[in-house]
């Protein structure tokens, strides 16, 4: 598997790290999360994780697609699952 299918696989393994850091049950468990105010816009530091997340996923989207195409690494699995990989993390953060 070359480097730009594994960079695939990672961004969806990284979909589910989001969604149970998104509904970890922090409160059960004692676990305090910080809230960090900006003006008028209040954000948990759960949140702030999770955009860092979705961000190098994000990342990994774009790195993929250029080693590929720069190396000739194209591969019938990447065309095949870096689409899904794309909709599966864009969609996840919007349910969330």
């Amino acid at each position: 598997m070359n480097l730009p299918n594994r960079l695939t696989v990672m961004r969806i393994i990284m979909i589910p790290v989001i969604i149970l850091i998104a509904i970890f049950p922090y409160s059960q468990f004692g676990i305090e999360i910080p809230v960090l105010q900006f003006g008028f816009v209040t954000l948990s530091a759960v949140n702030i994780v999770m955009l860092v997340l979705f961000c190098v996923a994000s990342f990994t989207d774009f790195l993929d697609g250029y080693l590929a195409r720069k190396n000739n690494l194209v591969t019938t699995f990447g065309k095949f699952a870096d689409p899904i990989a794309d909709k599966l993390l864009v969609t996840t953060m919007y349910i969330l």
